[in-house]
């Protein structure tokens, strides 16, 4: 039984459209599949492990995590209606990452950092959103390290039920739940599956 998909011509962007940062060493791999290389493999501990090494000679030459490398991380997930990653779709944005404390301010490595994502469904009544919320928040979950905390939220006037769909977004004892349920479970794993 096929359904009809709730925004059936979505704008959607070409890849090169897409915000991405030029690094210099990372072309070992190429395809869809090796964009977040940089980020899910780095050289070193997170956060500091992100980027290729600078000509600076400052020692390590890594850079801490930016709103960029968490782009880099999410715009690739699939959207579950659409066969466009949420990149594409605009429903990631980089405008819409935030770092608290920014990487300019962290001191150390191990600081608490918070991660706020907002996401613009493609219209305002997106039965899916929350299943997009949840893969974005899982992403980010399972690929950052412990001293990040994730904040997935629908931007303001972007979705019907915004607040709703934040409020569950926000909830760890819903989310927990929702990822218990099997056919939600396999449904964000399918959309992650462009991003391994």
């Amino acid at each position: 039984m096929e359904r009809d998909l709730d925004n059936a011509n979505p704008t959607i962007l070409n890849v090169s459209q897409l915000p991405s940062r030029t690094r210099k060493g990372i072309a070992a791999r190429h395809g869809p599949d090796s964009r977040c290389d940089s980020v899910v493999y780095p050289k070193s501990h997170w956060p500091y492990g992100s980027s290729s090494s600078s000509d600076e000679g400052d020692g390590d030459g890594e850079e801490p995590v930016d709103e960029q490398d968490i782009y880099d991380l999410i715009s690739t997930i699939s959207d579950p209606e659409h066969p466009h990653t949420l990149g594409q779709l605009s429903v990631v944005r980089l405008p819409d990452i935030h770092l608290s404390p920014s990487p300019a301010e962290l001191s150390d490595r191990d600081s608490l950092v918070t991660v706020l994502v907002d996401l613009t469904p493609t219209i305002n009544h997106c039965s899916l959103a929350t299943v997009i919320g949840l893969a974005v928040r899982c992403r980010l979950e399972q690929t950052l390290p412990p001293n990040y905390r994730v904040d997935v939220r629908m931007k303001d006037g972007t979705h019907a039920q915004d607040d709703q769909v934040t409020k569950q977004l926000a909830d760890k004892e819903r989310v927990a739940a929702a990822l218990e349920n099997d056919t939600l479970q396999r449904m964000v794993d399918k959309m992650l599956e462009t991003c391994a």
